[in-house]
This record gives structure tokens, sequence and C-alpha cells, in this order.
């Protein structure tokens, strides 16, 4: 009989062949203007959410039988969910007593938590920026733990000179869309660093995939983008191109990025099952935290063949997996959000932040 991570080594290269039908993230190619870099299409490999996949197109999680059964849903895709599929091939779903099947996403957010709050799924992981927004609509999810930290860049040109945040000032910032979260984060730093973001400085929108082209063509000289395009472009511009924040430096440095949604109604029926799917994601995400060689392996699965194991280590060394943030914690930092969201005017101005954090998270784990 195969051994647990053998059954879970096989089922995640079947879901891998998923990826050739799911048109997003590494999923994707277009041909970059360089041969020596990967090409890959926006989404950025972290950020990811929606159109949801039919029941043909997922794949249930190694060794799981007899347990609680969950519709988890994740964006393949996207390397900083490297927790879902460590806790497939670690059998750690399984050992909280859970059936879970997993349903990839790439797309909307909206469609995402609306397919969560309709109950085609139960769980699922995103990008708490772009979740904020979606969920002030009213979407029956909740918002009940951190994963990790990290995974959206401000890269910026030496040759431009510019060294830190104030010094983009009267500078041209490239940004993939208009209305991306992306865009919000960097523009509450700017504001957060005395500038202002609509006056001090000009956005140009262009593909994630061109930016540094743009760059060296002086039409802007600096950008907001994720990897893995990020890592190839600084590494590829021999000194040029650095990374001037993250959302895993500065006054960001302990915020979590992506973060654990659950179905309200699973919640409110069966806190139990809630409460192990947590669990689960928190210590697949410890996993992750102490050994990113092993998850990228697990997870290279959905890679382009071109993108090396030595440089996905290096990506996801970038997320800071160390702490999962619950509870009073993670409320804070969602509030926190929330609060810098509504001062950049995309909450609604008759928000109230508080209120709606204590509406849109739970707290599980004290």
């Amino acid at each position: 009989m195969p051994d647990q991570r053998t059954i879970g080594r096989r089922l995640l290269l079947r879901a891998g062949a998923f990826a050739s039908v799911v048109p997003v993230g590494l999923a994707a190619s277009r041909v970059f203007a360089s041969p020596a870099r990967p090409a890959w299409t926006n989404p950025p490999i972290c950020h990811g959410g929606g159109n949801y996949t039919p029941i043909a197109d997922t794949v249930p999680a190694a060794g799981s039988s007899g347990g609680k059964k969950l519709r988890f849903t994740w964006n393949q895709t996207a390397l900083c969910t490297s927790a879902v599929p460590v806790a497939v091939e670690q059998g750690i779903f399984e050992k909280h007593g859970l059936d879970v099947e997993l349903v990839n996403f790439g797309g909307s957010t909206d469609q995402l938590l609306e397919a969560i709050g309709s109950g085609k799924a139960d769980a699922g992981i995103g990008m708490i920026l772009r979740w904020l927004k979606p969920l002030e609509q009213g979407f029956d999810v909740k918002l009940v733990a951190g994963v990790h930290g990290g995974c959206s860049y401000l890269v910026a040109s030496r040759e431009a000179g510019i060294t830190d945040i104030p010094s983009l000032k009267g500078k041209t910032i490239g940004v993939a869309d208009f209305a991306a979260p992306d865009k919000n984060l960097y523009s509450i730093i700017l504001q957060n660093h005395g500038l202002d973001p609509d006056k001090d400085v000009e956005w140009k929108q262009y593909p994630q995939e061109l930016m540094a082209m743009a760059v060296d063509k002086g039409e802007i000289q600096a950008y907001v983008a994720g990897d893995p395009n990020v890592y190839y472009q600084v590494r590829n511009s021999n000194g040029k191109l650095f990374r001037v924040a993250s959302n895993a430096t500065n006054e960001f440095a302990e915020r979590t990025c992506c973060v654990l949604g659950i179905r309200g109604s699973l919640l409110r029926d069966d806190p139990q099952a809630a409460l192990a799917v947590t669990r689960a994601i928190i210590e697949a995400s410890q996993i992750v935290n102490k050994d990113q060689r092993r998850a990228v392996e697990v997870s290279s699965h959905y890679a382009p063949k071109s993108a090396t194991v030595e440089d996905l280590t290096e990506m996801l060394k970038s997320y800071p997996y160390g702490e999962q943030p619950v509870g009073k914690e993670f409320q804070r930092q969602v509030l926190l959000y929330a609060q810098e969201l509504k001062r950049a005017k995309v909450l609604k101005p008759g928000t109230d932040p508080e209120k709606y954090v204590n509406r849109i998270t739970a707290n599980l784990l004290g």
C-alpha cells in the first residue's frame, strides 16, 4: 500500500493537470521581451480568487475518508498559498478530522467570496486587501486568521534617484490596475510618509510583465507588482531596480497579507469544523515557515518548468510565514487595514471601521 505522502503527491500531480485549463497566474503564459524571464501574466503569484471551478475540476485531499466533508477554495497557481498543498501532502486536514475537497479559483475575488458565502465552498484563502472592499457588500464570510505576510512590492529605479518612499515625490508609478488593492496599499504608505498619492506622484497603467520595460523607456520610475514578475525583473536588471517597500516592511512589517475566510453558516452550524480547518491551515503554515524548500517542492507542480525550485524557494522566503495572527490580534490588524482603506476613500464614507471589522471577523482561537 502506498504511504500517506505518496498518495498526497499523486493527488497533487493530478491537481496540477487542471492548471492547464485555468488561464491565470502561473497557469497562463505570455512572451516576455527577455528570454531570461519566465512567461507569466497578471495576476501576480500571490493574488487570486474567483471563477468558480466546476466540481469535475476539484481534487480530494490525500487519504481523506470518514471525516467532516468540506470544500476549500484556493488559487493553485499562487505560491503564497503553499500551506494548502502542504496540508494535503502531510495529511493535516485528515489529522484534524476533515475530508477536504480542493476547489481551484483564479479571477474575481467577488466570485470567490460569493462561492464561500453561498455555500458552493466552505473556506478559502485570499489576500486581505482584495477581500475587504467586497466584504463590505455583505457576503456571509468571516475572516478568522492570518496565513502569512508580504507578497506585494513597490519597485523603483536607482537611476531615477529614488532611495526611499519620500524620494518618490514627483515620480511616475506604474500599476496594473487603477482599482487594484496594490495601488490602495501604496497610496496608504505614501500618505504615511507625508506624500499626497493624488498630487505628489503620477500613476500610469501597464501590464505587470512590461513594468521593467517601461522603466527602461523612462515612462515610469517605479511600479507596484508581485512575484514572480518582481523577482525576475529585479534580478535581471543588473542592480538598476530594487524593492523600495513591501507589505512586509516598515509599518506593515507585523501585518498579515493573505487570510483564511470561512462560510458564515458553517461557523454557526458547525463551529468545530470551522475550528478544525483553521487549526489545519495554521499547522500547515508553520510547516511552510520551517521548510520553504519542501513547501515549494509540493507546490511547484503548478509552476511553469522555467521556474526552478531554487527561484521559487527564494520567492517564498520573502512571504513571512512565521506567525498566523488569530483572535484579538488578528482583529486588530484587520481594523488597521479598514481604517486605512476608509482614509483612502476605498470603503464607504458611512462605514464604521470597528463595527465593520466586528461583522466580518470571528474569534475562534482567542
